[in-house]
């Protein structure tokens, strides 16, 4: 007589429990604790556009080296996003957050203090290395507890922190610099990110963080006890993935040309004083920032059963703002110039959140945090760290105001990338799941 033995059936990740378990707020909180220090980020990085015209002539600086100290913070970001996002994925989200915000904030009260150029670009250092990985491993941490479905919007709103961080930057720097001198602009960015730090620690945690995932976020085969982490090679596997990054990186260089100058650009071609030359630049600082929410949004929406329309989008974005800058910055200063350029700053960033989405698609879910280091290596490399240097050096030879009109033509490069990357996305998603699978 045969006997049969039954295997015991595989172990399968949570998925009907932990929607049980989830908060309805917890997400919430995640969101705004995580978008506040994301504003902190920016609003301690782009502050020193507001006081540029101060430190100019105090320091005796040239439009290079303003531009260098806008740029050392995100060269800081590109270089070691993706080794610190490996490492908050490895050490711990939440806590890796922590230390960050705490960083670059105790960086910021050296730029306070600073004395000279040397000193305070030791301090933009430091505030680089506090914000290298936070993006891609506060975005990991947003996308880990809201519905895939919602990528490329949350992508859109949380990349939008940067914008709207600049603008407050830019705005309360303006009028801090003037009112009680611009070592207060840094001053009080540097108290707001201490505060958001501590409440962040008080309410949010990594096995919160793991009981609240969204069970969208949680795949449901069967897997191993400890949870096998995907390659590193799989975040550069696919040709869609890298045109991905480098389309998003080049058209982030006119979005960090215009964070880093549009406040002495207002200042120069309409003769305005520093403080209303930033509360201007603020204006067109939130134009970007709204536009990376509703591209995003609007992604979302036509692409929710065909994600190859991702790709579609983003090449309007980048083609809109390609007309729509140079047509602005050609005009002599007037009602027109500004129409023109604030509506180019709308669609200047408006790639954001399909490139963010687009990437989440391509790469494994074990390494996220480390692919949107990736993508922050990519943005801030060739974006956000060459935007604000090559218009400093371009400005020092023929002046800010015709520098600032070959900027935009960058975006020619990005649609290029695009379209190669639209074209290759069918394959390269079937790749990615092999990958994932193997």
């Amino acid at each position: 007589m045969s006997t049969t033995t039954t295997a015991a059936p595989p172990k399968l990740r949570p998925s009907a429990p932990a929607a049980i378990t989830r908060s309805r707020v917890f997400p919430l909180a995640v969101f705004i604790l995580t978008f506040g220090l994301l504003l902190s980020d920016y609003m301690s990085r782009q502050v020193l556009s507001a006081v540029f015209p101060f430190l100019k002539l105090e320091w005796s600086l040239t439009d290079t080296q303003l531009g260098s100290l806008t740029s050392i913070v995100a060269l800081t970001v590109g270089l070691l996003a993706v080794p610190l996002s490996l490492l908050g994925d490895r050490w711990g989200r939440s806590k890796a957050i922590i230390l960050m915000g705490a960083l670059w904030s105790v960086a910021t009260v050296g730029c306070a203090i600073a004395a000279n150029y040397e000193q305070m670009m030791l301090a933009r250092f430091f505030i680089g290395l506090g914000e290298a990985a936070y993006g891609s491993v506060g975005l990991a941490v947003v996308l880990m507890v809201f519905s895939p479905a919602r990528r490329a919007s949350l992508t859109g709103a949380f990349m939008a922190g940067g914008s709207f961080g600049s603008v407050l930057g830019v705005f309360l720097g303006g009028i801090l610099a003037v009112q009680l001198g611009w070592r207060w602009s840094f001053g009080v960015m540097a108290i707001l990110g201490l505060v958001l730090v501590a409440l962040y620690g008080l309410f949010v945690n990594d096995r919160k963080l793991a009981r609240n995932q969204h069970p969208g976020n949680i795949p449901a085969e069967p897997v191993a006890a400890t949870p096998r982490r995907a390659k590193l090679r799989s975040l550069v596997s696919t040709p869609a993935v890298i045109c991905a990054y480098v389309g998003s990186g080049l058209q982030l260089f006119v979005a960090g040309a215009l964070f880093a100058w549009m406040p002495s650009y207002l200042g120069r071609a309409y003769d305005l004083a520093p403080n209303k030359a930033a509360i201007g630049a603020a204006g067109f600082i939130l134009l970007m920032g709204a536009g990376m929410i509703i591209c995003g949004m609007v992604t979302d929406r036509l692409t929710r059963h065909l994600p190859i329309r991702k790709w579609t989008t983003a090449l309007v974005y980048a083609s809109l703002s390609l007309v729509l800058l140079p047509l602005g910055f050609a005009q002599g200063p007037g009602t027109l110039q500004l129409v023109l350029i604030g509506a180019g700053a709308f669609f200047a960033a408006g790639t954001a959140g399909p490139a963010g989405a687009m990437v989440a698609n391509l790469t494994p879910a074990s390494i996220r945090s480390t692919a949107f280091g990736t993508l922050t290596l990519a943005n801030n490399l060739l974006g956000l760290a060459a935007g604000p240097l090559v218009v400093g050096i371009l400005a020092d030879k023929i002046g800010l105001v015709d520098a600032m009109k070959i900027v935009p033509f960058i975006s020619v490069l990005v649609i290029v990338a695009l379209f190669i990357g639209r074209r290759a996305y069918p394959s390269s998603i079937r790749r990615a799941g092999d990958i994932a699978s193997a």
